[in-house]
């Protein structure tokens, strides 16, 4: 639906429950409830009818033509623009003092093309506008700068968007080779980033399908490296294959890596392969003096001299990465520590140690300091190792499923499937029961409370198991798509048995309450903003609002009903009807929503020790202090190499903790 569509069909339903709950009290003006929630209902079913796609299906059913898929090209290049561009802010990418990346064609042969001239990141764009065929391969080693010179040229192509190709940045390391085509992959990725693809009215039918098809996307894909190095030949080979030479792409891959690939597949057909070059000495003193106050550009002074004196040194060879420079201006900002101690050999005898030192630093650093808290504008302050401890946590589960993105509906997957399935339904189950079992405990027939809270319950509790089980999204065709009909039956069926228990008010509250409940979901399932810049907290906010949206229409309906089957006078039978409602409610609002079920894994990994309470609060303080950054909807370690520093530590710690175990039980 367009969004004028939708914000008319929440308009509808919220006025339809209000005026379903108006009924309670016509009857004070010599009004027949009957005559007037009759009139309500039709009057319900023809709005819903104007507004139906599934009316409109042959027009809805055709393929997208070209002006649809227009359309959507420009709607999602607005979108990613606010997206890429407010990470590159909050990167400091746009700071006066910030680096400027340089490249040169590489020493090894990986391509078919002759050398790439010279570059430098303030001028990638019109870098890839010069080459033939619009094709680049970014090649070096961890830490120089790959993903942001792929970002800057994502915000960079897409700040000139003026039609044709909208880059999309992805990180490869969410495709496997073995399982789905590369072009196939693509195609989810958009679906899953921008749902609103899926809005038939404004983009037709499978818009981003035929957007990869007709060569409207513009793959900018990081990370080759990241794919497993069995796959890593073979995936090369699918992105050739599946982009030949005349369609453009960017590809991002450490040095080493790619060559290796390109040695058993071949060389990426009409590509300029560029290798990004370390820093020299100069930039990397400018840098550090720019990035300190004036004491503390004199702490950096001895340091400056040993990098003059051994210009090939280990200290000079951390240093001469953008991200390691970085890692030290964090770590080094204030004057808790000394950066000559890079000096000691003892301690840093070559240039990894140094590199894992700083990566281990950054996280002392970032938390457990009120000052540099409240300069990044953080929330609150987190305790020092217990943010080390979940932040292990969290890279160790990343590392074991092969992934560099932090997706908050991902969470689930910590948890075991079994586990998660009971804990979810027997939650559920629960309010649910509590909620039918209480009402009915004040109705005519207080003696089967028990036994209908306990049906209740078990259905609630059946249907979460059944949610629970994670399925593949697939378009509702045919009858599924109405707006009409799926709530007029379902609310009808809802009604007759109503009715013919508590008489034939309360049979229409209740079907038309339901009726309404259901054309809500379908209102607030589907995303309408494409130019919408997507986020972890606007994607949970949807849900969100479909969860309390769903419950407070379930909780006007059992509230009226409950008056009406008592009687208007009885308001405190009103006031358990809404609670009542409201309970139920929930039940059936969160089953099938991913909100839901990482409430339950976060809930259930808390109490464990294993994440921090407020774990959406934690994941955004942790991006402004400078661990985590923002993909989409996704979060991400600052860099693969925190990441991995990490999970290195949480592995460790798992292990020291499987040992303990082990004593106390040999002890025993």
């Amino acid at each position: 639906m367009s969004k004028f569509r939708q914000q008319a069909l929440l308009a509808g339903c919220v006025l339809t429950a209000l005026l379903t709950a108006a009924g309670l009290f016509v009857t004070d003006h010599s009004i027949n409830p009957h005559v007037w929630l009759v009139a309500l209902a039709v009057a319900f079913l023809g709005f819903l009818a104007l507004l139906d796609p599934w009316v409109r299906r042959r027009h809805n059913a055709e393929l997208s033509t070209d002006e649809h898929l227009d359309a959507a090209c420009r709607a999602l290049a607005v979108g990613l623009r606010a997206q890429w561009n407010e990470e590159v802010r909050s990167r400091g990418l746009t700071d006066p003092d910030v680096l400027d990346l340089h490249w040169t064609a590489p020493e090894v042969d990986v391509s078919d093309e002759p050398d790439a001239p010279p570059g430098r990141s303030d001028a990638v764009v019109d870098a890839f506008g010069r080459q033939v065929n619009r094709r680049m391969v970014v090649l070096g080693e961890a830490g120089t700068g790959k993903t942001t010179v792929a970002m800057l040229l994502t915000c960079g192509l897409l700040d000139h968007y003026d039609g044709g190709m909208v880059p999309v940045l992805l990180p490869l390391s969410t495709w496997n080779p073995a399982v789905e085509d590369i072009r196939t992959w693509l195609t989810r990725r958009l679906y899953e980033d921008h749902p609103a693809l899926s809005n038939t009215e404004l983009y037709g039918s499978y818009a981003g399908d035929l957007l990869v098809e007709q060569a409207r996307i513009l793959p900018v894909l990081d990370g080759l490296d990241d794919v497993p190095a069995h796959q890593r030949a073979d995936a090369l080979a699918r992105i050739a294959k599946a982009f030949p030479a005349a369609r453009p792409l960017v590809l991002t891959c450490r040095t080493a890596e790619f060559a290796q690939a390109v040695h058993l597949a071949g060389p990426l057909p009409g590509a300029d392969v560029v290798e990004l070059a370390p820093l020299d000495l100069e930039e990397v003193a400018s840098y550090l003096r720019a990035s300190a106050d004036s004491v503390g550009a004199a702490r950096w002074e001895p340091v400056f001299i040993h990098l003059r004196e051994e210009p090939d040194g280990r200290l000079a060879d951390a240093l001469s990465t953008p991200l390691t420079m970085w890692l030290a201006s964090m770590v080094y900002a204030d004057f808790e520590a000394e950066p000559t101690e890079l000096l000691d050999r003892g301690r840093f005898p070559d240039a990894r140690a140094i590199s894992d030192h700083l990566c281990d630093e950054l996280v002392s650093r970032a938390f457990g300091n009120r000052a540099f808290a409240h300069h990044a504008q953080a929330s609150q302050v987190w305790p020092r190792d217990t943010a080390r401890k979940w932040l292990e946590f969290l890279a160790h589960e990343m590392r074991d499923r092969g992934i560099r993105e932090l997706a908050w509906w991902e969470l689930r997957r910590s948890v075991g499937r079994t586990w998660l399935a009971l804990l979810g339904a027997l939650v559920l189950g629960a309010i649910g029961g509590f909620g039918v079992g209480w009402l009915m405990a004040y109705s005519i027939t207080p003696k089967l409370a028990p036994l209908t809270g306990l049906v209740a319950g078990v259905l609630v509790g059946a249907a979460a198991l059944t949610a629970s089980q994670e399925r593949k999204p697939k378009p509702r065709l045919g009858v599924w798509r109405s707006l009409l009909l799926v709530p007029g039956v379902l609310g009808l069926a809802a009604g007759l048995v109503f009715g013919a228990l508590y008489g034939l008010s309360a049979g229409l509250v209740v079907g038309l309450g339901l009726a309404v409940a259901v054309a809500l979901r379908f209102a607030l399932s589907s995303a309408a903003e494409l130019s919408q810049a997507s986020s972890p907290q606007w994607t949970m906010a949807r849900d969100r609002i479909a969860v309390w949206t769903g419950s407070l229409v379930l909780a006007v309906v059992f509230g009226s009903a409950a008056a009406l089957v008592f009687g208007p006078g009885q308001t405190g039978m009103v006031g358990l009807g809404l609670a009542s409602g409201l309970l139920l409610g929930f039940a059936l609002a969160v089953l099938h929503l991913r909100w839901w079920w990482f409430t339950v894994a976060r809930i259930w990994l808390a109490l464990r020790g294993k994440l921090p309470w407020e774990l959406m609060v934690f994941l955004e303080d942790a991006r402004k202090l400078g661990v985590l950054c923002r993909a989409g909807a996704c979060y991400q370690f600052r860099h693969g190499l925190v990441q991995d520093r990490l999970a290195e530590h949480g592995a460790a710690a798992g292990s020291v903790a499987g040992k303990v175990r082990l004593k106390r039980a040999d002890k025993v």
